[in-house]
């Protein structure tokens, strides 16, 4: 009997033991977990703002938090990770909630809307024939008109782009575009108005069909004048538009909201439209899907490629050591919902503090 009691108390001490250990363990993993909670609170709060209705989601810091929603989903991934590790069942279940959420928010990204997206012809198979039914498009913030203008107008060239539209552009950089070659690829353009409330410059629309019909100036708006221009493809006339609102800073946010809600009027338009440029807004802004409302669609949020970030480019931290990718979508592609765009591909272009976004547009039959 001595043997088994000697037996029973040794499983006693050993499992005295492993309990110590646990708590030890337990212990030194409080302040990392109280860390991981303090980081699913932010998130959560994040994305509460993401649900504010469009009239109101334009104050304070608001729009700079919601423009980095997708990151909140990368963060509540890697938290949920921890969780699971550590064992911390609460903690994993809020993480699991909020990526949930994510993926619903996000479903456009990863699958796609239309299966007419997969059909688009690829790129490099592409001519510049403004008869048919495709048209390769380009938008880019030219920042300030500093982008190079050499390289704008080799992708042009390279990507067969039929369709340019630049924002923040200076009249040094279209002489540099002109000395370049862009007239002789795309001959046919309409340069916005200059008013007092542009937003770096003004906006501009390059095409390699004619313009039968085009405007300085599509509609009355708070920032850059939006260039546009109606082009005839495969028996179907398009009109392009260049966009420019204002960022969403403190000092500019009435100005931002006022932008968009101006280019929502579009809605009531007749005519078939694919907006181009520098929105300053994410899918995740309530004011830029407000904008889209039920006619128009962002073709980001549809070809099911995954984001294509566009700001910032060309960005590096500690003298050039660090490069910072880009990390938010504002540059968009809209179009109304009869009409395609899809092969979507973003290029860093020298001088530019955004990233070129490129698509291909079918106008169908």
């Amino acid at each position: 009997m001595s043997d088994i009691q000697q037996l029973y108390n040794a499983v006693d001490s050993d499992q005295n033991l492993y309990s110590d250990w646990n708590r030890e363990d337990s212990l030194r993993a409080r302040p990392l977990f109280t860390v991981l909670w303090l980081m699913m609170f932010a998130v959560a709060v994040a994305m509460a703002l993401r649900m504010i209705p469009n009239d109101v989601d334009g104050r304070k810091y608001i729009p700079v938090a919601v423009a980095f929603m997708p990151w909140m989903a990368a963060i509540a991934a890697i938290v949920l990770l921890c969780a699971l590790i550590g064992r911390r069942r609460g903690l994993a279940a809020v993480c699991v909630v909020c990526c949930v959420v994510q993926v619903c928010w996000h479903w456009g990204y990863i699958k796609p809307a239309d299966t007419v997206i997969a059909d688009l012809p690829d790129t490099s198979t592409l001519t510049v024939n403004t008869g048919d039914r495709y048209a390769r498009l380009m938008t880019l913030n030219t920042k300030n008109g500093l982008a190079d203008a050499g390289q704008i107008v080799r992708t042009v060239r390279e990507e067969h782009v039929e369709v340019l539209a630049l924002q923040e552009v200076r009249g040094v950089l279209l002489q540099r575009l002109n000395e370049a070659g862009l007239n002789e690829l795309l001959p046919y353009s309409e340069i916005a108005s200059a008013t007092n409330h542009d937003n770096g410059g003004v906006n501009a629309l390059f095409s390699a069909a004619p313009m039968p019909s085009r405007t300085a100036n599509l509609l009355s708006i708070e920032s850059s004048n939006i260039p546009s221009a109606c082009v005839r493809f495969n028996l179907r006339t398009v009109c392009f538009g260049s966009v420019h609102p204002f960022s969403p800073r403190p000092r500019n946010q009435g100005l931002w909201s006022s932008s968009l809600d101006s280019i929502a009027k579009l809605r009531s338009n007749a005519r078939l439209f694919v907006l181009l440029g520098d929105f300053n807004a994410t899918w995740d802004h309530a004011s830029f899907r407000a904008l889209l409302g039920s006619r128009f669609v962002d073709a980001g949020e549809r070809n099911g490629t995954w984001f294509h970030m566009t700001y910032p480019s060309n960005a590096a931290l500690f003298g050039g050591r660090v490069k910072v990718p880009p990390l938010v979508e504002i540059d968009h592609i809209v179009h109304d919902r009869s009409i395609t765009v899809g092969n979507l591909e973003t290029l860093d272009i020298v001088g530019s503090d955004h990233r070129a976004l490129l698509g291909t547009l079918d106008v169908g039959r």
